[in-house]
């Protein structure tokens, strides 16, 4: 085997070993929306986008737009059937949903 057949298979190794690095990583591809586990057997992903939130579950689906509400990194979103609060607790990660009718509150945790 020559000299630059050596060289191109060890290129081909190094560039196939960092492909596969970037797929575990995620890099190029859109990262899932985050998970939220609730009370009541509540589940739903949120996508946030241009002062929207957008939760699909289940039991929850709606397009709730950003309020005025929340401190530090709360943010708060709402809608005609209800009212969700991101970055919640000391980590961040809980938020907590107010469902107008019926009234039910139900606290949520990031997976």
């Amino acid at each position: 085997m020559s000299q630059q057949t050596s060289k191109r298979i060890a290129a081909s190794a190094i560039l196939a070993g960092m492909g596969a690095l970037a797929g575990c990583a995620g890099v190029g591809r859109p990262s899932a929306p985050p998970l939220y586990r609730c009370g009541q057997g509540i589940e739903f992903t949120v996508t946030f986008t241009d002062g929207t939130a957008v939760l699909k579950g289940a039991r929850t689906n709606a397009v709730l737009l950003r309020d005025a509400g929340g401190q530090g990194a709360e943010t708060v979103f709402s809608g005609p059937q209800m009212r969700a609060e991101f970055g919640l607790g000391a980590s961040g990660c809980e938020a907590t949903l107010h469902y107008f009718r019926p009234p039910l509150e139900v606290r949520c945790l990031r997976d």
